[in-house]
């Protein structure tokens, strides 16, 4: 009995011991390892899982003739009948007047049709004659395009404030202002609660000066719109700009400040929907927005306050383009007809021609320093982060003829965009996967091949998405390797639903970790599908049909890369 107890205690001892050891070499191989270190390395496990399951081919690279010539963006936009007519004109003696949407959309964003409907059945004659307005809603970037291009100039124009007028007037186009205001409007920063006290404790007061100087210093999370699309967006920047150097928006100063600005800002959304998203996510402290909108979201008005900035939105009427004194009559009418009192009261109620006290702390700039602003924000938006892209392109059957025909329109004309310091690849996918451009710096002569690369992909087959995107991030893992202060993205150009392959679930915790931010656009696609792929690390989702593909991809390119 005593010889059984002493060899169970033995036993026992020895399975101490080895629970010990086994612990010790445990704790051991987590020195120096931090948990980020084990997710990475997690991540880079799956990753492989997921990569081998794939059917992957490389293509043989193929040059193609680079088109030296610029964007032609008369050609790229869609024909005008693209944007809706809200209102049509009752008479032949009218004038067609392109609005921005806060003004001529629905219900409370409508106020502008709601006036115009009352002056088409007024009557009022100008000259002797009946006359009547048409009200074409689109937005104000956009509109300005169709009209310093020529493709299509209207006979009036409201945008949300001057800037624009500005543009088009250094863009050549004749331009008269016929009001500089038919109903006014603020653009602002929107803040959280929390992080509004933190400011005016950290600098005693809240401004775009300390604003600013916040994001620099890493202290607020801030995201604005596209420049070249936005009213807010293009506002901000020039705000900013002369914020850092008040006597000369490019100088050296404003450059300077505006790069260590822009190298904490998480991103620069496309749309105020996107940004909007990503605050409600989490992932803002701020972000821009006209009042009027403001006004109008009760939930916002408890979680935010305001603080506006640069010069008001005050809807300007301009008459564009060599038209008649007729016309320009009508126009004139027209802005006396919504200045009237009850039209201005109705403005009141959809949350306009509030903050009337504020007065712009910055000046009007002229058409070509506006210009200039915008160029140079394209050159340092990146604060020297490189991109590192991978385009992901979908050739499944479905993308036969038209799909696939602007598919390589759109992207042959937005890689004229991408800068040459960004490093870019291509994969195309069916039911299988293939690399027809490992990612390399975007010289000429990765420029040639990118060209030949799109030229020569062929539709057929079935449509595993998420095998590419697997694919994609593969790419750029390894890229980044030999350039870490990359920034890495993706671009998937679909048109519709995965049929095969790997599944959203499955990659979803993997694109998570990662954290590329993945951008769809659709072509006539089922855009909600695309949506979630881009809603997992804050990228925008464009739903594009055949008719304005290029503009709307060359439009993301330049914002993004």
């Amino acid at each position: 009995m005593q010889k059984s107890k002493s060899s169970g205690s033995t036993i026992l001892v020895m399975l101490i011991v080895f629970v010990i050891v086994l612990a010790g070499a445990a704790l051991t191989s987590r020195w120096g390892k931090s948990d980020k270190t084990d997710t990475a390395a997690s991540a880079g496990e799956r990753l492989e899982s997921l990569y081998k399951k794939i059917k992957v081919t490389t293509a043989e690279p193929i040059k193609g003739q680079i088109d030296l010539d610029p964007v032609d963006l008369a050609s790229s936009l869609p024909e005008i009948t693209k944007y809706p007519v809200y209102v049509e004109n009752t008479t032949d003696t009218y004038v067609e007047i392109f609005s921005s949407p806060e003004k001529a959309g629905e219900g409370r964003d409508g106020w502008l049709n709601e006036v115009a409907r009352d002056f088409n059945q007024a009557g009022i004659k100008v000259n002797g004659k009946t006359a009547s307005v048409r009200i074409v809603n689109i937005a104000s970037g956009t509109a300005k395009d169709y009209i310093i291009s020529r493709k299509h100039i209207p006979d009036g124009f409201t945008p949300s404030s001057e800037l624009w007028g500005e543009i088009v007037k250094a863009g050549g186009i004749p331009i008269e202002r016929i009001t500089p205001r038919l109903a006014g409007n603020v653009p602002g920063i929107v803040i959280s609660n929390a992080k509004y006290e933190q400011l005016m404790q950290n600098y005693g007061a809240v401004n775009v000066k300390t604003i600013t100087e916040a994001v620099a210093n890493s202290e607020l999370a801030m995201g604005y719109t596209d420049p070249f699309a936005s009213s807010t967006g293009l506002n901000f920047l020039l705000t900013a700009l002369h914020a850092f150097d008040s006597g000369n928006l490019l100088g050296e100063a404003a450059v300077r400040g505006f790069e260590q600005f822009q190298a904490n800002v998480p991103f620069v959304a496309s749309t105020t929907l996107q940004m909007r998203e990503a605050a409600t996510s989490g992932v803002l402290d701020a972000f821009v927005l006209e009042y009027q909108t403001f006004q109008n979201e009760a939930e916002l008005k408890v979680t935010y306050k305001f603080v506006p900035f640069g010069v008001r939105h005050d809807n300007p009427l301009y008459a564009v383009g060599d038209i008649s004194q007729d016309k320009k009559d009508i126009l004139k009418a027209f802005a006396e007809f919504a200045l009237r009192p009850e039209y201005q009261a109705k403005a009141t109620e959809y949350g306009f021609n509030a903050l009337d006290d504020y007065k712009p702390d910055v000046p009007m700039a002229e058409g070509e320093v506006i210009g200039a602003a915008q160029k140079l924000w394209k050159e340092k938006k990146n604060a020297g982060r490189p991109i590192s892209a991978v385009f992901v392109t979908d050739v499944s059957g479905s993308m036969a003829g038209e799909p696939i025909r602007r598919m390589k329109e759109s992207l042959l004309a937005g890689q004229k965009v991408l800068g040459r310091e960004n490093r870019i690849g291509l994969v195309s996918y069916s039911s299988t996967v293939t690399i027809n451009l490992p990612i390399a710096q975007y010289d000429t002569n990765q420029q040639s091949l990118f060209v030949g690369a799109v030229e020569s992909l062929q539709e057929g087959g079935g449509t595993a998405t998420f095998d590419a995107i697997v694919v994609a991030i593969k790419m750029l893992q390894e890229d980044l390797q030999q350039h870490p202060n990359n920034k890495p993205v993706i671009f998937v150009l679909s048109d519709g639903e995965t049929t095969e392959g790997l599944s959203l679930s499955q990659v979803r915790d993997l694109i998570a970790e990662y954290q590329i931010p993945i951008y769809t656009i659709g072509y006539n696609a089922n855009i909600e599908a695309l949506k979630e792929i881009s809603s997992i690390n804050e990228a925008a989702s464009i739903n594009a049909d055949t008719d304005d593909v290029v503009y709307k991809i060359s439009n993301l390119l330049n914002v993004q890369m």
